[in-house]
């Protein structure tokens, strides 16, 4: 078993003094999708207006949560497909026109606004076109900064049904590095990651994050809704207790306009902290209510400690054995 030095940085870097205690909100908002637009230009009006709620809904939220438990809400993670929903069988083309956000575009400068106005680090996930594959697209999962700057953008690694960097690996690895495949950001609230949807679900993805040092792990999610537990809510506390890390999970309240009864992907965002207790959770609709106290100097003095529940430094073993 490793010694309490796990608590440094990959490398023997130490960590930065822990910042103090903060509020994360997984905001639970509904999804207008835009497959029924009549074109791009209508779908894109859509993606402005949701922009545009998104903001009211968080400058709210903030207020809200200010006044009932005092903290300042310093990251909110929205759900998946929050944006756009997902694909329905379009062609390609058609999406990536229509759906499909360009870094340094005006969506992403529109989302920075709100975490600027904000003062927020704002997570979320969106379709996205990449330069150097001009006929793909990947899904997004993204960290704004309160500057406005996009400071993290990870790809989707494991999807059913749309481009991943493994179907282009080679091609990928050279244009934007091996980093980029488990990207983790250094922030004054602590070491930020992400994962999309049902990624929560593979502990090799968050394993990997927390092995690069993240401690909270921000999961943009559109899941279905139930009073029985579901993989994903299972997988939440798995992911957080495992890896000593929070997870902050935003599922959307209902996406409307796909196809099939709308309030099936509703519930459950919620804050998990690093022993895998469930802080606060959302019930059904648009909601605030999955909101909590994040204090990253407690999780960085239980991944300091040595102790058998310590997972991550045990991890640390393994990595080190396989080197050799």
């Amino acid at each position: 078993m490793m010694k309490p030095e796990t608590a440094r940085l990959d490398d023997g870097e130490q960590k930065p003094e822990a910042p103090a205690p903060y509020a994360a909100l997984a905001l639970q908002m509904r999804c207008h999708a835009v497959n029924d637009c009549a074109d791009a230009t209508a779908a894109r009006a859509r993606i402005r207006a949701s922009i545009e709620r998104c903001a009211g809904l968080i400058e709210g939220s903030r207020r809200f949560i200010k006044t009932y438990s005092g903290d300042e809400t310093r990251l909110v993670v929205l759900p998946e497909y929050f944006l756009t929903g997902y694909p329905r069988g379009e062609p390609a083309a058609s999406w990536r026109e229509r759906a499909c956000l360009r870094p340094g575009g005006a969506e992403y400068a529109l989302l920075g606004e709100v975490a600027r106005h904000n003062g927020i680090y704002l997570s979320g996930n969106a379709y996205e076109i990449d330069e150097h594959f001009p006929e793909l697209h990947f899904q997004c999962s993204f960290i704004i900064a309160p500057s406005g700057e996009v400071i993290l953008r990870y790809h989707r690694q494991i999807s059913m049904f749309a481009p991943t960097p493994h179907d282009v690996l080679e091609q990928y690895l050279e244009a934007h590095g091996e980093d980029s495949l488990y990207p983790v950001v250094d922030t004054e609230l602590g070491r930020l990651g992400c994962v999309a949807s049902e990624e929560i679900l593979f502990p090799e993805i968050s394993g990997e994050l927390a092995l690069r040092g993240a401690e909270v792990i921000c999961h943009s999610s559109s899941e279905q809704g139930s009073l029985r537990p579901t993989p994903k809510n299972i997988a939440k506390c798995a992911r957080a207790f495992e890896n000593q890390a929070y997870v902050v999970s935003a599922n959307s309240a209902g996406i409307a306009g796909p196809g099939f009864p709308e309030d099936s992907t509703d519930g459950h965002s919620q804050v998990v902290d690093y022993r895998g207790k469930v802080l606060a959770e959302a019930a059904f609709g648009e909601s605030m209510c999955g909101f909590a106290e994040l204090d990253i100097a407690a999780l960085r003095r239980e991944r300091g400690k040595l102790a058998m529940l310590n997972l991550p430094a045990r991890r640390h073993v393994l990595r080190r054995r396989s080197r050799d």
